[in-house]
């Protein structure tokens, strides 16, 4: 599995019956002006003492995004060290779904 995803090929893999989990570790004002549907927000700060609130994803894929794609690798790092396996960075983060996927979205 490549760390690394495109808006584009998340996009057609939201469509699969078995859709990636999406976590986006941007801060809540961040993610109340755009987010991907059904994405679950733990901000980048909080990520090692709220991991327990995702534990139940371990086995499963999930897509982890920021704003531009540094702060989710950030954070891949440290699910990584959790346990965590089956992790995948959404290059160009949510601005990068804004301008290639959905450009009715807001960007910032």
């Amino acid at each position: 599995m490549d760390l690394q995803i495109s808006a584009q090929e998340l996009a057609k893999e939201l469509q699969k019956a078995a859709p990636p989990l999406l976590l986006d570790v941007r801060e809540p004002e961040e993610h109340e002006l755009v987010a991907l549907p059904n994405s679950k927000l733990v901000p980048l700060g909080q990520i090692l003492d709220r991991a327990g609130e995702i534990d139940a994803w371990k086995e499963k894929e999930i897509v982890v995004y920021c704003h531009h794609g540094i702060r989710s690798l950030h954070a891949i790092g440290r699910l990584s060290s959790l346990g965590f396996t089956k992790l995948r960075n959404l290059s160009g983060g949510i601005d990068a779904w804004s301008r290639e996927v959905d450009t009715s979205q807001r960007r910032y």
